[in-house]
């Protein structure tokens, strides 16, 4: 796996990552949605130089002008509900792109001891298709590789990619023991730590309730 971890290098990314740890400014719902939203248009950009172009003519008032776009047929599949701003900007970088959407969710065991379980799925066919996962938080890692898991059953992609803002060096190193060799990880910024609940720490708290309010 290809391990790309985006705030090693100095950006405006790191105002971002800062406003949705920050505890006072993440109060604020809708500037912690756009926020994610953004950093997932950072990460779009930066898998965008990785696809495949190809030359096309393009046909101006004044002329022609030949230029590289890229080939890939592209779904974005976004993990339920924390997914949804992180997937409203891929699609803003790739508007083209087909969309899937999947639930899965920590059913506790106990208090330290959970699974994974996968429910709602909508999608188009995956089979050849560049598949980018998005999920903003990358703890364990379990649910993402479950999610992958369930994904199979509806074809095999060509390429992947995993799109996530936040995550644990545990998760980077389960998703690295989990998934094809060829898969490219893309993560805003990731901590060292987990705690006995397999929170990140320091992290920001729970994405899905601070962009969408707790739940029951």
């Amino acid at each position: 796996m290809t391990i790309n971890i985006l705030d090693s290098q100095k950006s405006i990314l790191n105002k971002f990552i800062s406003d949705i740890r920050d505890s006072e400014i993440q109060k604020d719902s809708l500037r912690f949605r756009r926020n994610i939203e953004r950093i997932g248009e950072i990460l779009a950009f930066e898998i965008s130089k990785t696809l495949s172009f190809e030359n096309k003519t393009i046909t101006t008032p004044l002329g022609e002008k030949e230029i590289a776009l890229y080939k890939n047929d592209v779904v974005v599949c976004s993990i339920l509900r924390a997914g949804l701003p992180l997937h409203n900007g891929l699609l803003n970088y790739f508007d083209d792109a087909g969309s899937a959407f999947i639930s899965a969710y920590r059913k506790h065991i106990n208090k330290t001891e959970f699974e994974i379980v996968v429910e709602y799925f909508a999608s188009p066919s995956l089979e050849g298709k560049t598949l980018i996962l998005a999920d903003p938080m990358l703890a364990t890692g379990q649910s993402i590789v479950s999610v992958y898991q369930a994904l199979l059953k509806h074809g095999t992609p060509k390429e992947i990619h995993l799109a996530c803002v936040l995550g644990a060096q545990d998760g980077v190193d389960f998703v690295k023991e989990n998934f094809p060799k060829e898969t490219k990880l893309w993560i805003a910024t990731v901590d060292k730590n987990l705690n006995e609940k397999g929170y990140i720490v320091p992290g920001l708290g729970d994405a899905g309730d601070l962009a969408y309010g707790e739940k029951l």
